[in-house]
Parts: C-alpha cells; sequence; structure tokens
C-alpha cells in the first residue's frame, strides 16, 4: 500500500495499522515506549470537548485517555500519531517531530478546521461582559480605531473585558464566537490609554488578516499582520508600556 493520505512516515507503517482498533493501537505504543512495564488497564472514551482537546492520566493502575470526538473517525496513522503524543508527554519523553507534524496536518485540513469551528460555536461558552468597564468603554475605542486605521469597514465583535485583571493575557480575538476581550488591568484610570489602544488595535488586526494555514503550519501573525502593525503611532511607546504591566 502507498501513502494516499501523503503523511510523513505512513509509507513505513506495517498495514497491520489499518485493521488496528484504537485501543490496539494504544496499547502497541505503550509497549513501544515501557516494554518491561505491565499494560494497565485501558480505556479510552470519545468525548464532546468544545475544542480537538485530548487528555491522559493514570491512576490506580488504570490509564485513561479522553479524545474530542472531532477525532473518533480519524484515520488510523493519526490515531496512531496521537497516542504517542499524548502517552510520550505522559511519561516526559521527547515527541518524534514526524508524530507532532502528522497531527497537525491532519487538524489544518480545511474540512477539520470547519468542523472545528462550528463545534466551538456550538458547545463553547463565551462570558462576554459588554463593552462598558468602570472606567473605560471599548465600544468607543474600537470605533475610534476603526474610523482612524480601517475607514470605519471592519463590523464590530462582541467587546468584553475579561472576569479578572489578567497579566498574561491582555487580549484575545475568539474567531469562533465573534469576540474581542480585553483584561480588566486597562479598566483603570491609572493604567495609560495608550496601551489600551494598541492591545485593541492589534486584536483588530485579527479581524483584518486572518489566521493563515499551510500544511501543518498555522500563523497567526503573518507577514501583512506585521507590516500593518508598524501604522499604529507610538508602537514602541505602548510596547514599553505594556512591558511594565
Amino acid at each position: 500500500m502507498g501513502n494516499p493520505q501523503g503523511w510523513p512516515g505512513a509509507e513505513n507503517v506495517q498495514s497491520s495499522l489499518f485493521f488496528e482498533s484504537p485501543e490496539e493501537i494504544y496499547a502497541r505504543v505503550f509497549r513501544e515506549l515501557k516494554p518491561r512495564t505491565p499494560l494497565p488497564h485501558l480505556v479510552i472514551e470519545f468525548c464532546s470537548f468544545a475544542n480537538a482537546d485530548s487528555f491522559i492520566r493514570l491512576e490506580d493502575g488504570r490509564l485513561h485517555v479522553r479524545i474530542s470526538d472531532l477525532l473518533a473517525g480519524a484515520p488510523a496513522l493519526v490515531t496512531e500519531a496521537l497516542a504517542h503524543i499524548l502517552l510520550r508527554k505522559l511519561y516526559r519523553r521527547p515527541v518524534p517531530r514526524v508524530y507532532a507534524h502528522r497531527y497537525r496536518l491532519y487538524l489544518n485540513r480545511r474540512d477539520m478546521r470547519r468542523q472545528m469551528h462550528l463545534v466551538r460555536q456550538i458547545r463553547g461558552r463565551k462570558f462576554v461582559s459588554g463593552p462598558q468597564g468602570d472606567f473605560r468603554n471599548l465600544e468607543v475605542i474600537f470605533e475610534d480605531l476603526n474610523q482612524r486605521f480601517f475607514n470605519g469597514l471592519l463590523g464590530r465583535p462582541q467587546l468584553g473585558w475579561s472576569r479578572r485583571p489578567a497579566r498574561g493575557m491582555l487580549g484575545h480575538f475568539d474567531p469562533s464566537h465573534n469576540a474581542i476581550i480585553i483584561s480588566r488591568i486597562f479598566d483603570r484610570e491609572s493604567t495609560p490609554g495608550l496601551a489600551l489602544e494598541y492591545v485593541m488595535f492589534h486584536e483588530m488586526l485579527h479581524l483584518r488578516f486572518p489566521v493563515d494555514h499551510q500544511g501543518s503550519r498555522r500563523r497567526v501573525h503573518t507577514r501583512e499582520f506585521r507590516e500593518a502593525e508598524k501604522q499604529f503611532p507610538h508602537l514602541r511607546e505602548a510596547k514599553e508600556i505594556l512591558k511594565r504591566l
């Protein structure tokens, strides 16, 4: 059998792989990694997650694998790749590039991206507080930047503040729920307005320049994105303020 799927290394996989159940695949990969360790009781469960997430844990001699039902119909080669990823992370082993690449390549397929987008819309819950904060209104800031940099052509998404004044995630755009969420750390009189404007401008650029998918690569900040970001006045000053935050 050739390599009709086009995944790296597939031509070296024995044909018996295509007739293995997920349990058999995980058991085989476990024995490859831990040949001297008895196989734990293996439980594989496909769950209705809001993303293509998968989890694994070993507890009381029981190896429990929970996989997104988005992957229930994945080809055996992809299931094998995920088994290597999860088991190797569990036992703190490096994941060979071939498995990580194969798995990313599958998730980056257009049909899979469409499915994941729909599932996030249907199953995912998104807290959106609304634009009005204690001191600042995100809608006013959005519309001002829209007129100044986008000729007023960007459709306004949902706007809201984070539940807590997070410092690690200053802002993010969620395309599945069409929402921009800004950290409440900017909803303070003491926080310079320039920093908030820059974070909002950055998230608005994600509206203008969607994520670029090529093969297994996922580019969030494309060259066009970076060039457009340079148009923001006082860019260096804004970034220095964010560093101090």
